[in-house]
């Protein structure tokens, strides 16, 4: 018989478990333990959060490795390639890789029921042990108490923000989220909390629990220095004293998420000068956040910016990112289903000149008619298009001086990807 292709065995992984989430950590242990990969680094540092996770794990690694450590992280969803999840140091896994990991998986879970997630944790867990890592970082999926990541327990913890989303699993109040992400902390172990608005639930699980908590605004901060993006941060070193680094360069990511990391690090014990952090993260680039590209559209360059912000926190952020610009824009937008779609665009009123809609290849797709009612209620103008990326060639040949912004989901930013692909 022929050995599967990661194609094949990702199409089986969507076939094993009855459920698509299932939330707990029963099963995914059961099969952790027999694997032997409950350990996989030395140092394992697990991110959650409402908004945030992708940009702080992105940064994690970055400056772990700027710092002299082999590192492997673990994120999802992916955007084009599922080896987008895994990476080791500047490389993705390779798909003789990951198939081998899936077939490890399936020679000893036996008659464990896994998820499409839960089977991608477990391979990720298996080749950051086998490939002699000083530290991976992992991004939960979904919440963090019972979420597969949480099967391996964090040395330092992240929780970047608490907000609603994921209500169907999560609970629709700020209390029962702030719950279920402080369930990734451990005893005695640092939690660097990038919230500022502490819900009740997750104070009094964190004092439960009892880990070192770090939080921004609190024990650790930024500071912008100047007009031109300048900042510089306040953290606390393993001694617990307080300590600045700065001045950096301006950065393209959210400062709110990557003083986290650096806050991480220093935990960690990562010896930086400023310089170090400051380039470092001015490099830093990740595909659909706040993500900028230059095509060439009728002979003239045009700006697309990329994010997959999909829920009222995210959208909230994308308006004050976009306030200061003079520039005119005009969106691109598709949603899930499952979105609070009115928060999105009440927190994103009169930002635009006005909205393209699509549907996305996805039964979870909100019809780009129901988003154009809802739009239109709001008094936004808005039309719609039959994908995203026809939305964006209307967009483009609407008027020569506007900039694109495309959002709302990871399958609005994986098409604009792929559109942007062909164009080049």
């Amino acid at each position: 018989m022929p050995s599967r292709t990661l194609a094949d065995w990702l199409a089986r992984l969507e076939q094993l478990h009855p459920k698509e989430i299932d939330m707990g950590l029963q099963r995914v242990s059961q099969v952790a333990q027999r694997l032997g990969v409950l350990q996989p680094a030395p140092l394992v540092i697990t991110v959650s959060g409402t908004n945030g996770k992708g940009s702080t794990c992105a940064a994690v690694h970055t400056l772990l490795q700027a710092a002299g450590k082999r590192v492997g992280c673990y994120s999802s969803p992916h955007l084009i390639r599922y080896n987008e999840r895994v990476r080791i140091n500047d490389q993705l896994a390779t798909d003789e890789a990951l198939c081998d990991a899936f077939s490890a998986i399936e020679a000893v879970r036996g008659e464990v029921s896994l998820t499409y997630f839960e089977f991608g944790t477990l391979a990720a867990l298996w080749l950051f042990q086998r490939a002699g890592l000083d530290a991976v970082v992992l991004e939960v999926g979904l919440g963090g108490r019972l979420d597969a990541v949480n099967v391996v327990d964090a040395d330092i913890a992240i929780v970047t923000s608490i907000g609603l989303d994921h209500q169907q699993f999560l609970g629709d109040s700020r209390d029962s989220v702030g719950y279920e992400k402080a369930g990734i902390a451990r005893t005695g172990r640092p939690l660097i909390c990038g919230e500022t608005d502490l819900p009740e639930r997750f104070v009094s699980t964190l004092a439960a629990i009892g880990p070192q908590v770090f939080q921004r605004g609190r024990e650790l901060d930024w500071q912008p220095l100047d007009v031109t993006g300048g900042w510089q941060v306040r953290v606390v070193d393993r001694e617990g004293s307080s300590q600045v680094l700065g001045p950096f360069a301006a950065v393209s990511l959210p400062r709110d998420n990557l003083v986290l990391a650096i806050q991480a690090c220093v935990l960690a014990g990562c010896q930086f000068t400023s310089e170090q952090v400051s380039q470092t993260l001015q490099q830093l680039r990740l595909p659909g956040r706040m993500d900028w590209h230059t095509v060439v559209w009728r002979g003239q360059s045009r700006q697309l910016c990329l994010d997959v912000g999909h829920n009222p926190h995210a959208a909230n952020w994308l308006a004050s990112t976009l306030a200061s610009r003079e520039q005119p824009m005009r969106a691109v937008f598709s949603a899930l289903d499952d979105k609070d779609v009115t928060g999105i665009v009440q927190a994103l009123r009169s930002c635009f000149v006005d909205w393209a809609l699509a549907p996305l290849p996805t039964p979870r797709s909100r019809s780009a008619i129901e988003l154009q009612h809802l739009l239109d209620g709001q008094g936004e103008t808005a039309h719609c298009h039959a994908n995203v990326a026809a939305a964006i060639s209307a967009q483009l040949d609407a008027d020569d001086e506007s900039a694109i912004m495309i959002f709302g989901s990871f399958f609005t930013v994986a098409a604009a990807l792929e559109w942007i692909a062909q164009r080049r």
